[in-house]
């Protein structure tokens, strides 16, 4: 075991005690790791600020659940996690809005050209990585992100069920996210 890891596991039992000064130590050995973690998905400074502080409240209250299963890989998936929350949030808002424009206005509604280019740039990243997918998920994945089929087209062109075909898409989406570690296929 490393110096540092032993030192997170005292202040750690620590906090766990009610000791809240050995938890400002840990914010402050931690806080440029995390900030930077969060700051690589947001992209915003002001953004990541309010984040890292958000990761760290929430490092707090799930402390009790924590193992020793590596402080620093957990501390740093929480982080990740929240600012892919973030993110996702925020794109959520501003699609929210560009159709509460689109709406509002009354000449026909134009496309978002931001999302028309992140989808096909998921596509694209999609057909380049779809080989890493396990066999068995690839023709799905393929006939419903590629080719945008709906599930109904899917099980008649392969002779299954509707449930067959929304379960095999659950599971591949679950290999997706566990193995490429990304938001962008969710």
């Amino acid at each position: 075991m490393k110096g540092g890891e032993k030192l997170d596991d005292v202040l750690i039992k620590k906090i766990k005690n009610g000791n809240d000064h050995a938890f400002r130590i840990l914010v402050e050995k931690y806080r440029n790791l995390i900030f930077h973690t969060v700051y690589g998905v947001l992209r915003n400074e002001k953004d990541a600020e309010d984040a890292t502080q958000e990761v760290f409240l929430k490092i707090y209250t799930s402390l009790p659940q924590y193992e020793n299963q590596g402080f620093k890989t957990w501390m740093t998936r929480i982080a990740i996690n929240h600012a892919i929350d973030i993110k996702r949030k925020k794109v959520r808002r501003k699609e929210d809005q560009q159709v509460e424009y689109e709406e509002s206005s009354h000449t026909p509604p134009t496309e978002n050209v931001e999302l028309l280019v992140i989808q096909k740039e998921r596509r694209h990243l999609l057909r380049e990585r779809l080989k890493e997918l396990p066999v068995n998920y690839r023709d799905i994945v393929e006939e419903f992100y590629l080719r945008e089929k709906t599930y109904q087209e899917i099980a008649e062109d392969a002779d299954l069920k509707v449930k067959t075909v929304e379960v095999k898409l659950y599971r591949a989406r679950q290999w997706m996210k566990k193995h490429w570690k990304e938001d962008d296929f969710s």
